[in-house]
């Protein structure tokens, strides 16, 4: 245990954040770092509990708690009380092949399920991870590893998210070639155009990524598997294939005037955003620009909140965030007790910096989009909107929705962004193998074992799952990789 008395001792100590309206004029790192003595202390405030509920992760009424690739916390966070961070980050890298990532997007479902979470604030798990690893390159301790040698075994990985890269890795410490084939002309995937800059800076995916190639792990980009390279070669040059893609077609929202110019996907507002900042500091133009627009963004969640905050940055001239569900109470109500994530009302990065601009936090709640109205040129310049209430609709505690009339509402828009979520892979490349899906057209292969109804063909992540988190693709990837080591040896030593 770190310190008998540490979490009586010592209050939580979140990392500071750069002034809202200071940050909005960059795309950087918004959060900055705690130094050393306080990390120390915030170590101290682990009980090591007799049983951690940290780091088992698990499904509580539809919500992660815990950590899904059991990250040793307890363990991590008495060596870092005791000084003793390289030992520490020994400890994380078992579990995680890139702490770097979910130290800064993760929503810490760990912290959830801390057992201090009861009574006190949390351990400050996700920022001393971050500082663990982050620790490690500053101190040169983290260096390529290749494997001592080589099955001779070839697989292809198809996606370069956290799930594809998790999967790569632990494919090539068993000692298999591993090739990672992407279409966007980066490797990361979700990482790398699917999260903000300010949130996820792209140089820390690209050191994880040249450490990967350094070890061995060949990467292919500006290829599309099923397009421009036909899946009969794909089969005949690898014995193992592992679908990583993601679950990436977008919920849409079909109500009039849906075809309107300035209705935009979220993942398209982003990745061209990220992208067009990547190759010219947004020179070219080739983006989705915000700039002097009256912005509404529809749905919740981190997407939305990364939509919010990259809008914010393009100096939109006002900006609106719809969400259906009611606003969530200020504490914990009784249905939903610790363990169980939070669903708490938080002002989150985005929302803070549009508060301190726009005065106000611009979520708007149990409001429903009823059309979208253009002009004559067929530009969107107006979303009507209506008030609704959730009301039980049976005994099972089931909620209808229910419009509220002389509640209807015009809102000025000139660019709407859909951040609702995602409804499943793309089905051009799992039909093309054969591999059977479900109704939501994820990719069928049973969790533990990964594989599909194809032989040599596996699946894991938002392609397997539907969408769901960073650290439950990495637990996804590591665990098909520990399975297609079984099936190309006969077993297999990977954790």
């Amino acid at each position: 245990m770190a310190k008998a008395t540490g979490f009586m001792e010592f209050e939580r100590q979140n990392r500071a954040e750069r002034e809202p309206l200071a940050r909005l004029g960059d795309w950087q790192d918004f959060l900055l770092p705690l130094a050393e003595a306080p990390l120390q202390r915030q170590g101290a405030r682990c009980m090591d509990c007799g049983i951690p509920f940290c780091h088992e992760g698990q499904i509580l009424n539809g919500m992660t708690t815990g950590c899904p690739i059991n990250n040793l916390i307890p363990e991590w966070n008495d060596l870092v009380y005791r000084g003793q961070w390289r030992t520490a980050l020994d400890r994380l890298h078992k579990t995680n092949n890139f702490p770097e990532f979910t130290g800064m997007v993760c929503p810490a479902p760990c912290e959830a399920g801390c057992t201090l979470a009861i009574s006190e604030p949390a351990v400050t798990i996700k920022s001393i991870e971050r500082a663990i690893i982050e620790r490690g390159f500053a101190e040169g301790w983290v260096q390529p590893e290749p494997p001592p040698k080589r099955t001779g075994k070839r697989v292809a990985v198809v996606g370069s998210g956290p799930a594809g890269l998790a999967c790569a890795a632990q494919l090539n410490r068993a000692g298999h070639w591993v090739t990672v084939f992407e279409r966007d002309d980066r490797i990361g995937g979700l990482l790398m155009y699917g999260i903000p800059n300010m949130k996820l800076e792209k140089q820390v995916v690209e050191r994880r990524v040249n450490l990967l190639a350094a070890e061995g792990i060949a990467f292919v980009t500006g290829v599309e598997v099923g397009v421009g390279l036909p899946v009969a070669d794909l089969r005949r040059q690898f014995e193992a294939v592992v679908l990583c893609t993601g679950a990436t077609v977008p919920r849409d929202l079909p109500v009039n005037g849906r075809s309107l110019s300035g209705i935009h996907f979220a993942m398209d507002f982003l990745h061209s955003n990220t992208q067009s900042l990547l190759d010219s500091g947004h020179e070219n133009g080739r983006f989705l620009n915000a700039a002097g627009k009256d912005v509404i963004v529809i749905g919740g969640g981190d997407t939305g909140t990364d939509c919010v905050a990259t809008a914010l940055r393009h100096n939109c001239r006002s900006l609106v965030q719809f969400e259906i569900m009611p606003q969530p109470p200020q504490a914990r109500t009784a249905d939903n007790p610790w363990p169980q994530w939070p669903r708490v009302y938080k002002l989150d990065y985005g929302q803070a910096e549009a508060a301190a601009r726009f005065g106000q936090d611009p979520r708007r709640y149990c409001l429903l989009t009823k059309r979208f109205e253009g002009d004559e040129n067929g530009r969107l310049q107006a979303v009507h909107t209506v008030e609704v209430a959730w009301e039980s609709a049976d005994g099972n505690g089931r909620l209808a929705l229910k419009e509220l009339p002389g509640t209807e509402k015009a809102w000025p828009a000139q660019m709407v962004l859909l951040a609702m979520g995602f409804l499943g892979p793309e089905g051009t490349l799992p039909d093309q193998l054969g591999v059977a899906q479900d109704e939501r057209s994820n990719v069928q292969a049973a969790y533990g074992s990964f594989q599909t109804n194809v032989p040599g063909v596996f699946a894991a992540g938002d392609a397997r799952r539907g969408q769901s988190l960073v650290v439950w693709a990495i637990n996804e990837g590591r665990g098909a990789a520990r399975e297609v080591d079984r099936w190309l040896m006969g077993e297999t030593d990977l954790p």
